[in-house]
């Protein structure tokens, strides 16, 4: 799709599947970008999805390269597939529903002039005008919390230029193709968290891997029922690669497997509480002047409550001091409602890969969707 600056061959792969109308958008944007033309370079765009997809005539039509995924059925197996057809220097990775920014190849590009870099990449956001519905930007807000979800990588900006990451988005992220060879590229099979375990391995093969702040993707959330059922698997699939890869063990992940055991905890005590005489109308605001005395009654129905303002409180206070730029009134204001939903979803995963590993011991603890032996 054009040529590049001191002779690197770059390489964008673009995973795609039953999206081609976004693909299209996608393809337009990679056609302009700024990064310098000369005859030596190649920037070479291969989109990788089934041979039937629909996405393989507007890939050619945009100049771009189709690969047959080979029925691959993860978006890691269709990348292995890809990186085996390309031979390149860089390669680049994006997804097939972002809108892509004309500097975005240049700006990843221009680091690897340093021998540390083995991948850079960059926060993605969720575009902030018509492009995105309310609820899609009040995604992006939660995602991109200052606390409660400071686990995510979505909307990570450091504080300056360039600095070392443990994890690039899939969605924004360029490596050297000799590293993504030597550590074999991603995991086979693997149903999520496929970045992170590549990452996790180049790091632990010695590599580095930083983040540009400015490298801003524009990637397009999921509507919220599609958004839960995204991140139950994240917290299904990043427990069982921790037990895979130990040492990509963190206990935030674990602490938000326990989150809707608390929630269903603080329901029966204040119900339980409550059928004992610890709620008072309309006395229960106000404890100094309540006629209810204290005692576990009492306990058990105010401080679930108490806990429920705090939480509240604390994702107003991230979402209004978070990285997204979708933030607005209206937008923080009902953060702390899809907070709480992700919340429990990716907790249900985590419990869910508790029950895998300790309670039904299924063979093929790996993080696969397919059945190996």
């Amino acid at each position: 799709m054009g040529s590049g600056d001191e002779g690197m061959r770059v390489c964008v792969i673009i995973p795609s599947l039953r999206n081609h109308e976004e693909l299209d958008i996608v393809l337009n944007g990679l056609s302009n970008q700024t990064w310098p033309i000369d005859e030596e370079g190649v920037l070479d765009v291969v989109v990788v999805g089934p041979s039937d997809d629909p996405g393989k005539e507007v890939a050619l039509a945009n100049g771009a390269r189709f690969v047959d995924d080979e029925g691959s059925r993860t978006r890691a197996d269709a990348c292995n597939v890809a990186l085996r057809e390309i031979d390149c220097d860089i390669v680049m990775f994006t997804d097939d529903d972002v809108w892509v920014p004309d500097d975005w190849v240049e700006k990843l590009i221009s680091w690897f002039d340093r021998d540390e870099v083995a991948g850079v990449g960059g926060p993605n956001f969720a575009p902030p005008d018509s492009r995105s519905t309310f609820w899609q930007r009040v995604i992006d807000v939660t995602f991109c919390s200052k606390w409660v979800t400071a686990g995510t990588v979505y909307g990570k900006r450091g504080t300056v230029e360039l600095e070392p990451a443990k994890q690039l988005p899939g969605v924004n992220a360029a490596y050297r193709k000799s590293v993504l060879d030597e550590v074999g590229g991603f995991d086979d099979g693997a149903i999520g968290c496929e970045d992170a375990m590549l990452d996790y391995r180049i790091e632990q093969a010695g590599h580095k891997l930083w983040t540009d702040r400015s490298a801003i993707m524009w990637h397009r959330r999921r509507n919220p029922s599609r958004v839960r059922k995204q991140i139950q698997n994240y917290g299904l699939v990043r427990i069982l690669a921790s037990k895979i890869h130990p040492g990509m063990k963190e206990w935030s992940h674990d602490a938000v497997g326990l989150f809707p055991i608390l929630v269903v905890s603080a329901l029966v005590a204040f119900v339980w509480g409550a059928m004992n005489g610890g709620l008072a109308w309309p006395e229960f605001w106000d404890i100094s002047t309540s006629s209810v005395p204290f005692g576990h009654p009492r306990t058990s129905v105010h401080l679930p409550v108490s806990l429920a303002y705090i939480y509240v409180l604390i994702c107003w206070l991230g979402a209004a001091k978070g990285s997204s730029p979708s933030r607005s009134l209206a937008t923080v204001f009902v953060a702390p409602v899809m907070t709480f939903l992700l919340h429990w979803s990716y907790g249900s995963g985590v419990l869910k890969a508790w029950w895998r590993i300790y309670i039904s011991k299924k063979p093929g603890l790996q993080v696969d969707d397919k059945n190996r032996p």
